[in-house]
């Protein structure tokens, strides 16, 4: 094992490896707590981003996209909701529909839906 790729535990002899993480361009976080959205609402959004991503060809390449359940932003109104990072886009009331309007205009387009969107967070500058 590579030494960069293990490091010690405080107080213990044992290694950590260090995770890796396929390349993505974006990264969807979906609120699946209970607050936001009533019925189970959200895990649905959330179980439908597999087949919707494969579709547009998020799934793998230049676009990927990864996904990733969170339990609460605290945000609390309004859900489903979801953050697109590192574009800092949090929409609201993402409903089926309005996922696919997501998927299409924004994570393959590259254009916010405006209509949706309820925080933005700062740019990134490089």
């Amino acid at each position: 094992m590579n030494h960069h790729d293990s490091t010690e535990k405080p107080g213990t002899s044992a290694l950590v490896e260090k995770p890796k993480l396929g390349s993505y361009r974006r990264h969807l976080l979906v609120c699946t707590g209970p607050r936001c959205s009533a019925n189970s609402e959200a895990q649905a959004v959330f179980d439908s981003l597999g087949e919707r991503f494969k579709l547009a060809g998020l799934d793998q390449g230049e676009l990927r996209v990864k996904r990733t359940r969170v339990a609460c932003f605290a945000a609390c109104k309004g859900g489903p909701i979801l953050c697109v990072q590192p574009d800092g886009v949090w929409y609201y009331n993402v409903t089926p529909e309005n996922m696919q309007r997501i998927v299409d205009q924004h994570l393959v387009g590259g254009k916010v839906v405006t209509d949706l969107v309820f925080h933005q967070g700062p740019t990134l500058t490089a």
